[in-house]
C-alpha cells in the first residue's frame, strides 16, 4: 500500500509546448509498471487550454470546479461543469480547457501504452478556441 499525503507531491507549471495559458498540474497517482493508470488534478485559469492530442487508450475527465470547454477534432465546443465526466475515446484528437471568464479544474484520467499516455500536436488557435 502507497499513500500519498495531500500536500506531499508538488505543483507543477503546465508546459508551454502542450498547453496556452497558466495551467497548474497536481499529480495525484502514478504507480510503477505493471500498473498504467495515471491521475492529476489539473486547473485552467481563464483561457487556459490543452494543445490539441489524443490518448492511446483513452481520456477520462471529472470536472471538479469552475466552467470549461472541450472539443474533438470536427466537433462543436462543448461547455462542461462540475460533476460533468468527459470521455475520449482512443485516438480521438481532441483539446479542453476553461472558459474565457471563468477557471476549471478536473481530474484527468488516462492509461499508459508503451511508457506514454498522450501524443501532443499543435496548439490550439485562438481562432479554434473561440469558435
Amino acid at each position: 500500500m502507497d499513500i500519498k499525503r495531500s500536500g506531499s507531491q508538488p505543483s507543477g507549471k503546465g508546459p508551454a509546448d502542450w498547453f496556452t495559458g497558466t495551467v497548474r498540474i497536481d499529480p495525484l497517482n502514478n504507480p510503477p509498471e505493471p500498473a498504467r493508470v495515471g491521475l492529476a488534478l489539473v486547473t485552467f485559469e481563464p483561457g487556459a487550454r490543452t494543445a490539441w492530442h489524443t490518448h492511446p487508450l483513452g481520456q477520462t475527465l471529472v470536472v471538479t470546479a469552475g466552467l470549461g470547454r472541450v472539443q474533438r477534432e470536427g466537433g462543436p465546443i462543448e461547455a462542461i461543469r462540475p460533476g460533468d465526466v468527459v470521455w475520449f475515446e482512443p485516438g480521438e484528437k481532441h483539446w479542453h480547457g476553461a472558459s474565457a471568464t471563468t477557471a476549471m479544474s478536473h481530474i484527468a484520467i488516462q492509461e499508459k501504452l508503451d511508457g506514454s499516455p498522450v501524443d501532443w500536436m499543435e496548439h490550439v488557435t485562438d481562432l479554434q478556441y473561440e469558435g
